[in-house]
């Protein structure tokens, strides 16, 4: 990757001029063809209307499910568009018509949103939750998904790809590998992978996937999208609060569902969103998911090297592979301060809560710092986040 690349990367990115952004995992900054598609739509809107500027693009959003298909090798069929990864999430489980005593097999890192969404289940439907155990180096144990997925009642196996406070990369496709021999659904969120990750659902071997547009992938906040596989839409399976984008009245006590993925979507977009999530997508492509992920993951571990060597910060990441995603621990301070004084020096990071096993919850957890470059950054914004750390005041 030569240094023009990385300037051309930086020109294309307007908020690389004012500050330095390592929240990435949070939300990156987007890039400015992106940017653009999404003014150019708002602008649109504001002169022909809402309904009209729709039928006016209607060629580009068709193409947006092409681009966002090819980030998991899959076909435009197959791609919902959704408000975010969470809400692709509930979709997915809304497909699924549990009973009182039925399993649902996932991790220790899922998730909250998606560890609330199980218990609520829980809770409501009366389904058993079961956590798969963890490997001692970190990140679930394969083995033991598959003893949990053994289960005559297990209806599914959900994990989170990447957590959202840790770097660790989860055995997204050996999991895959049980739950095909188990005969069971599999669910991925892969909300922090898609960007800086390949992803390749035939080798997840995954019924669906979740992902958003805002993280890894450069796209705007507000929009997300659902893999759903070729074995779940023969199934006709759908979700529970299908509306009218997704199936079409046939009589007065029947419906009939909207061919492919479209059934999990509904009827309102915001159109700008979906033409910038299209542009973030073709945008990856042309970067390259596999060499800017790589550029990512190489910053990210220049970033821990530093890190490790400040007095008072503990990496705490675990697990036998690391993406671009850095956790530690702040002697004597709370995280959220921390982020919220890295910010005065124009450094962008952001806070997680990190506790022993599924408990990310107040009480039950650690808040602990996040640093997650991507590859329009560069070292010398690593050293100036590592140098305004240094520069913290000790309690």
């Amino acid at each position: 990757m030569t240094d023009e690349q990385i300037r051309h990367w930086r020109r294309d990115t307007p908020g690389c001029a004012g500050r330095v952004h390592l929240n990435n995992a949070g939300a990156s900054l987007m890039p400015r063809p992106v940017l653009e598609a999404i003014h150019r739509h708002i602008d649109l809107e504001a002169e022909i209307g809402g309904y009209e500027s729709e039928d006016a693009v209607a060629d580009r959003i068709r193409t947006t499910y092409e681009h966002v298909g090819r980030l998991f090798e899959t076909g435009p069929e197959n791609v919902a568009l959704v408000e975010n990864a969470t809400v692709a999430v509930s979709q997915a489980l809304a497909a699924f018509d549990f009973q009182r005593g039925d399993v649902l097999v996932t991790t220790q890192n899922d998730y909250t949103s998606n560890q609330l969404m199980y218990l609520s289940m829980a809770r409501r439907l009366g389904i058993e939750v079961l956590r798969a155990d963890d490997l001692p180096e970190g990140g679930v144990d394969p083995d033991s998904v598959r003893r949990l997925a053994a289960h005559p009642r297990c209806r599914l196996v959900a994990l989170t790809w990447v957590p959202t406070n840790s770097g660790l990369v989860q055995r997204a496709e050996e999991v895959g590998e049980v739950c095909e021999e188990a005969g069971v659904p599999y669910l991925v969120d892969a909300c922090q992978t898609l960007g800086q990750l390949p992803v390749d659902v035939a080798r997840l071997r995954c019924d669906f996937l979740a992902g958003t547009a805002r993280k890894f992938l450069r796209g705007p906040r507000g929009i997300g999208f659902l893999y759903v596989s070729d074995r779940m839409l023969a199934h006709d399976v759908y979700p529970l609060f299908v509306d009218m984008r997704g199936a079409g009245l046939r009589d007065p006590g029947s419906f009939e569902l909207a061919p492919g993925a479209r059934r999990f979507e509904n009827w309102e977009f915001n159109y700008a969103l979906v033409l910038g999530l299209g542009e973030a997508a073709r945008y990856a492509e042309e970067v390259g998911i596999e060499r800017g992920g790589r550029r990512a993951m190489e910053l990210a571990a220049y970033a821990r090297e530093k890190l490790a060597a400040v007095p008072g910060l503990r990496i705490a990441d675990r697990g036998e592979r690391l993406c671009a995603l850095v956790t530690l621990e702040v002697e004597g301070q709370d995280a959220r301060e921390v982020v919220r004084r890295l910010r005065a020096a124009r450094v962008n990071t952001s806070a997680a809560l990190s506790g022993k096993g599924p408990f990310n919850a107040p009480g039950a957890a650690t808040p602990i710092l996040r640093i997650s470059p991507h590859y329009y950054n560069t070292r010398e914004e690593i050293d100036t986040a590592v140098a305004a750390l240094e520069e913290l005041p000790r309690d």
